[in-house]
């Protein structure tokens, strides 16, 4: 079954995270979360082509299931070049044991959102300096969540807030699943806590 073109277009783009530029990305997220959709049909193909990431097949339905439905030329989608196997990441991510106030800002928006089982946080190396990524398990209209929590983070001055608001089920990409072995848990939901005695 076929996702609607927001949730698509959410899923793509947490797919893309550590593929293209954060600059990039939390501007598309943004985009999305604020339901402007001619921009992101716009932009994502031919960002796409320009920095040559590679889709694979799920990922090339969810290009189409999203900036496809929003008006996107049939032209650029065909143009993107296909990715025979998942990429493998290189970032490189570790634990900050501090809660600092963007930190506690994020934990009380994602402790109000529904759908929210966690709330985790790393910090990425780079070639500049490293990058705040907070990764939040399951959510009720993700997208707009991930609207919501970058523009918290740009309030506390991060300019390309990494924002990753995963499914609560099923295995995340390489860069995702490196994210969360180098994070520290923020919070829990009480409803996943495990029964006493276990």
């Amino acid at each position: 079954m076929t996702p609607q073109p927001e949730q698509a277009g959410h899923e793509l783009l947490v797919r893309l995270a550590g593929r293209l530029p954060d600059e990039l990305l939390w501007r598309l997220r943004d985009w999305l979360a604020a339901g402007a959709h001619d921009s992101v049909a716009a932009v994502l193909p031919r960002e796409l082509l320009r920095h040559r990431v590679a889709l694979d097949d799920d990922e090339r339905e969810l290009l189409v299931a999203s900036a496809g439905e929003w008006g996107a030329s049939h032209r650029l989608l065909d143009a993107v070049l296909p990715l025979p196997a998942p990429d493998d990441t290189t970032a490189v991510f570790r634990t900050e044991p501090d809660v600092d106030q963007a930190a506690l800002s994020v934990l009380a928006v994602v402790r109000g959102h529904s759908g929210c089982i966690e709330l985790r946080q790393a910090w990425r190396s780079g070639p500049r300096s490293e990058q705040r990524v907070v990764l939040v398990h399951g959510a009720d209209r993700p997208w707009e969540l991930t609207g919501t929590l970058q523009r918290v983070l740009r309030a506390h001055g991060d300019r390309t807030p990494c924002v990753e608001v995963l499914p609560p089920h099923g295995e995340p990409p390489a860069y995702h699943q490196a994210a969360i072995i180098g994070s520290a848990p923020l919070w829990r939901s009480p409803a996943m806590a495990a029964p006493a005695g276990t």
